[in-house]
């Protein structure tokens, strides 16, 4: 049975238009949020979220301007409200707010959202660090040695930890896994100093982030909204989307396949999707549309917001089965291409002329297409937003703290956690061969204790047992039989080990295996 229908507004096409609504068993097939500045976009994004937490489908929502926060403050009512309410026929419209958790990298603003290194995996890595073909090339034996030498590679002290012992070891290494260059390692090197000084060392860590908080309701059964405080993360766009997308990778591979259920798992709204795409190469692309393809039958809706729909490429923009359109001005070449583009991605409507709708559309108007009846695009509808119920609008430090504080998870997540790993594990080694060199021979005119000189006399004459034991337990100039055993045994459990530590590249779609 279908659950109550999301309004999304009125239908203005022909003046008496009904309600345009979006059914949640369509959830999880996609959607678009397109429109220039200034014309609405933000305010589709709230109706949508709190419309599926009011359902009890949890929402993660990246705020990039800090409007997006004010879904966790009730709104206020005024006369242009009350017009609007009743314009678009929202018969139960009250201010109030949506179950909010606050999260941002940094941790300034929300709880602090990490993953491990590991978990990130070579591939991601190497993009936020913006490396060539090459380096990724070395950095991806770093991770083989990591994983055959059990290493956890946690934070980004062991990432450089194990580059410096990658570069150390390069002439063996190199003979086992590939070439290793000095200044491939160099420039990963520099790339990682560069992220820390952005403030991204802080993603790179524990606790790392358990899905199942993404994926709560609160005591009433709403939704929980995760807001990630994105202004300053989307300053470092490689790492904005980066994260962007492992977060979408880390679903796809953790969720079971549900296919199609009457409400969506989590509803997934990814602002500033240009940058996404920016740079990104063919294969990566491929890896993408395959993500957004296949993460629809774990029962997550992604929702892609951009100014312009182009920004989106067309294999992955013909996923996106729910559209709401706001306007664009046709200023430029590009603009006119864009409108052109948007025009021809809605079903026809025989009452309605796309193209010319779509530059004339006024702030808090849309052209809207979702899926109807049994998946079917309705035509599209001019269309007068309803409003939200929450604040539209930023909210200050004090009323996020207050937010912030009532969330169940600051005890989890706001403490930093620095277990053993690479970097202590690697010094521990260095550590042993200098302490080792650095003790005090005993002077050869310095006589031995009785004890020790009396043992080679009292054993001379053991012939064939003094030869046995040697041999099993060994002297102080070789290793014995047990010995090596025991350490062949040791490095054959770490190196079994070191291949089962979990590490995602994208899900299993890129190969590797977690």
């Amino acid at each position: 049975m279908d659950a109550n229908p999301i309004l999304i507004g009125r239908d203005i096409t022909t003046g008496d238009g009904g309600a345009v609504t979006l059914l949640p068993r369509f959830g999880n097939r996609h959607g678009l949020v397109a429109g220039a500045t200034g014309t609405g976009k933000t305010v589709s994004l709230l109706v949508l979220a709190e419309g599926f937490s009011r359902l009890g489908v949890p929402v993660f929502m990246a705020d990039v301007k800090g409007d997006v926060a004010g879904i966790a403050l009730p709104g206020t009512a005024s006369d242009k409200i009350a017009s609007r309410v009743a314009q678009t026929g929202v018969g139960d419209w009250r201010a109030e707010a949506s179950p909010v958790v606050f999260w941002d990298i940094l941790g300034n603003a929300g709880h602090p959202l990490r993953a491990t290194v590991s978990e990130m995996g070579p591939t991601l890595l190497a993009r936020i660090l913006d490396l060539n073909d090459t380096q990724e090339g070395v950095l991806e034996i770093a991770f083989k040695v990591a994983d055959d030498d059990g290493l956890l590679l946690l934070d980004l002290a062991d990432l450089r930890a194990l580059l410096a012992f990658c570069a150390d070891n390069r002439n063996e290494l190199s003979g086992q896994y590939g070439l290793i260059s000095t200044a491939s390692i160099g420039a990963i090197q520099r790339g990682l100093l560069q992220i820390e000084r952005q403030g991204g060392d802080r993603f790179f860590g524990e606790p790392a982030l358990d899905l199942a908080d993404f994926m709560r309701q609160d005591l009433s059964g709403r939704g929980i909204v995760n807001v990630l405080a994105a202004d300053q993360l989307v300053l470092q766009p490689k790492l904005y989307s980066t994260f962007l997308l492992w977060l979408l990778s880390e679903l796809f591979e953790r969720l079971p396949e549900v296919g199609d259920l009457d409400l969506p798992k989590l509803v997934f709204f990814f602002d500033e999707a240009h940058l996404l795409f920016t740079d990104a190469t063919p294969a990566l692309r491929q890896r993408i549309e395959q993500v957004v393809r296949l993460i629809r039958s774990k029962g997550v809706g992604v929702y892609f917001c951009s100014q312009f729909p182009d920004d989106i490429p067309d294999t992955i923009l013909g996923q996106l089965g729910n559209r709401v359109q706001h306007a664009l001005r046709a200023f430029t070449p590009r603009d006119q291409k864009a409108v052109q583009v948007a025009a021809q991605t809605f079903a026809p409507n025989p009452a309605l002329d796309v193209a010319a709708t779509i530059a004339q559309l006024g702030v808090g108007q849309a052209l809207v297409s979702t899926l109807q009846g049994n998946g079917v695009p309705m035509p599209v509808a001019k269309t007068l937003i309803a409003p939200p119920r929450c604040r539209m609008g930023a909210i200050s430090a004090d009323e996020r703290a207050a937010v912030r504080a009532r969330s169940p998870l600051g005890g989890k997540y706001d403490a930093a956690i620095d277990r053993e790993s690479a970097a202590e594990l690697l010094a521990q080694r260095h550590a042993g061969p200098a302490v080792a060199s650095a003790a005090p021979a005993t002077p050869a005119s310095s006589p031995r204790p009785a004890s020790t000189a009396a043992a080679p006399a009292s054993t001379s004459g053991g012939g064939v047992g003094q030869t046995v034991k040697d041999w099993m337990l060994g002297s102080g100039r070789r290793q014995g039989v047990l010995e090596t055993m025991a350490k062949q045994t040791a490095r054959t459990i770490g190196s079994q080990v070191g291949r089962q530590i979990l590490r995602g590249v994208l899900g299993g779609i890129f190969g590797s295996r977690r």
